[in-house]
């Protein structure tokens, strides 16, 4: 080799792609427009109200119920009246 003749060797570094040290994770949340959450609250008003309907009738079907027994209670009572005067009178026409 002469002084003239040089040999050249020539390096050149490249960045190398790495993993980033930062991990990022985006979480997406979605909402379903809530229209079931809505649709169970109007059907639990309804039964609600329903059932408070339904018992106020049946506390008037029981009121009437026992009107018209302590009724049929009343006139039974008089037609005994009614029977015991009339067994009374016939003893008296009898005698």
């Amino acid at each position: 080799m002469t002084p003239t003749d040089r040999t050249e060797t020539i390096v050149t570094e490249e960045p190398v792609a790495t993993a980033p040290t930062q991990t990022h994770t985006t979480v997406i949340e979605r909402k379903s427009g809530g229209g079931s959450g809505m649709l169970m609250a109007i059907m639990l008003l309804v039964l609600v109200v329903g059932g408070f309907f339904a018992w106020q009738f049946m506390q008037q079907g029981e009121v009437r119920t026992d009107a018209v027994a302590g009724a049929a209670g009343k006139v039974g009572d008089a037609a005994q009246q009614v029977g015991d005067a009339a067994q009374d009178a016939a003893q008296k026409i009898g005698e």
